[in-house]
C-alpha cells in the first residue's frame, strides 16, 4: 500500500467514525431529552411537593395546586424545546421577563420565585442521576455538553425573570 492509499483509509475510516460519534451523541442526548420529557409527570410532583412544603416559598404552600402543576410540568414537558439550540435567547428572554411580570401581580416573592426556578433544576438533575444515566449513556463530553445546554437554560430563566420581576 503506497503512503497516498493508507492515508485516504485513515482520513475516511477517522471521518466515518467522527460522523458516527456525532450521531451517537445526537441520539443519547436526544434519549436522556426524552427520558426527562417522559418523566415529566414524577418531575413535576416531586417538585410540587417540594415547594408546598419548604419554608421559603410559602406563596407555593397555597398557590392552586393545578395551575402550580401546569406551570412545571410545561417545563419539564417541553425541556428538548427550551435546551435546543433551535430556541434562541429571545424567545427565552421573552417567556422569562413575562413570567416573572406574572409573578409579581400574583404577590411571589422574587427570592420564592427564583427558588422556584433552582428547585426546578435540582429535580431534573437528581432524576437524571438517579437514572445512572451519566454514568452509563453518555460519555464525558456528551454529559458536559448536555449539562451546559441546561445548565444555561436555567441562568437564562433566572436572569430574565429577574429583569421581569423588576421591571426591566
Amino acid at each position: 500500500m503506497t503512503k497516498e492509499v493508507i492515508l485516504l483509509y485513515l482520513i475516511t475510516e477517522g471521518s466515518i467514525k467522527q460522523n458516527n460519534d456525532a450521531i451517537t451523541n445526537l441520539y443519547e442526548c436526544q434519549r436522556l431529552v426524552d427520558l426527562i420529557e417522559q418523566n415529566a409527570d414524577e418531575l413535576t410532583r416531586n417538585f410540587m411537593r417540594d415547594v408546598r412544603i419548604h419554608a421559603a416559598t410559602p406563596t407555593y404552600h397555597t398557590w392552586d395546586e393545578n395551575e402550580l402543576y401546569e406551570r412545571a410540568y410545561n417545563v419539564y414537558s417541553q425541556l428538548g424545546k427550551w435546551i435546543s439550540r433551535e430556541t434562541s435567547k429571545e424567545e427565552i428572554a421573552q417567556h422569562y421577563r413575562e413570567l416573572g411580570v406574572q409573578r409579581r401581580k400574583e404577590g411571589f416573592s422574587l427570592s420564592e420565585v427564583i427558588l422556584a426556578i433552582i428547585k426546578t433544576r435540582r429535580h431534573l438533575w437528581l432524576k437524571i442521576l438517579g437514572e445512572g444515566l451519566l454514568d452509563t449513556v453518555l460519555d464525558h463530553s456528551q454529559a458536559m455538553e448536555l449539562n451546559n445546554r441546561v445548565i444555561l437554560f436555567f441562568d437564562r430563566a433566572i436572569y430574565y425573570t429577574i429583569l421581569g420581576y423588576e421591571g426591566r
